[in-house]
């Protein structure tokens, strides 16, 4: 049984810790914080092993994962280095890159890099991973399953990681589900019916595609009828700039991707 030490408690930590959980995964689970109450409530909810001293966590690990902010990672990279172990470690901090991670921590160390999804909690995430041309195919082969536990896993390369991560998260659908729930509470729906219908628009339709043969494009001519309802709504958001106002987000998200990288 492998041993997997999350250095940093947070949100994304305990949603792959709680991926894990359900997939009753065979690794024993570290988790180390410096926020005592983080490792409390971690070691409650999931009952993970936690470790408050960083240099005792790392000496127990057979694959680091590195779940701190990026602002954060300068500093704790700084300490890594400071333990004097070697082993896999993969980094989960957005926009950081693996030739600035491996400058910081210090050559023993063989990095990967993985980008997974709050949803992971559910079992249903999604996870892009990325390798140095160096990495094992063994080291690949145990991120890969170690994220495969939470859901589905895609390799991409580096270069394509920022725009992987601005587009892949959540985000963008809860924020749709709340626009959309809040237009129908508007037009005289109650809030949970309200929920519900916006939640089969966007949830029910996306599994549809993914799960059906048909292409986005005959979905939406399915769906939407020249001269009905769906088409004058759909009509009506284009022409309010409903594209162009994702185009800007993304384009706002690549940027501070790269203020990350700096």
């Amino acid at each position: 049984m492998s041993t997997v030490v999350f250095l940093g408690g947070g949100r994304i930590t305990s949603a792959i810790l709680a991926g894990l959980r359900r997939a009753n995964t065979k690794h024993r689970l570290v988790v180390h914080d410096r926020n005592p109450g983080k490792l409390r409530d971690l070691k409650k909810r999931y009952t993970v092993a936690v470790e408050p001293d960083l240099n005792a966590a790392v000496m127990q690990a057979d694959m680091l994962v590195i779940a701190v902010r990026p602002g954060s990672v300068r500093d704790l990279l700084s300490s890594l280095n400071k333990t004097k172990r070697a082993g896999l470690a993969v980094s989960l901090a957005a926009g950081v890159p693996l030739r600035v991670i491996g400058k910081l921590a210090g050559p023993p160390w063989r990095w990967a890099r993985a980008m997974p999804s709050p949803v992971s909690r559910t079992g249903c995430g999604l996870t892009a991973v990325t390798f140095p041309r160096v990495l094992p195919m063994t080291d690949r082969n145990r991120v890969r399953d170690l994220f495969a536990a939470v859901g589905h896993v895609v390799e991409i390369p580096e270069s394509k990681f920022d725009a992987f991560t601005v587009t892949y998260s959540c985000t963008h659908g809860y924020h749709a589900l709340e626009a959309l729930a809040q237009a129908a509470h508007g037009a005289g729906l109650d809030r949970k019916t309200a929920l519900l219908a916006s939640a089969h628009a966007l949830a029910d339709g996306i599994i549809a595609w993914r799960e059906g043969r048909d292409s986005l494009e005959a979905l939406l001519a399915e769906a939407a009828t020249p001269g009905g309802i769906a088409a004058a709504a759909a009509t009506a958001m284009e022409s309010a700039g409903y594209k162009r106002a994702v185009e800007k987000g993304v384009a706002a998200g690549l940027r501070r991707a790269r203020r990350n990288a700096e």
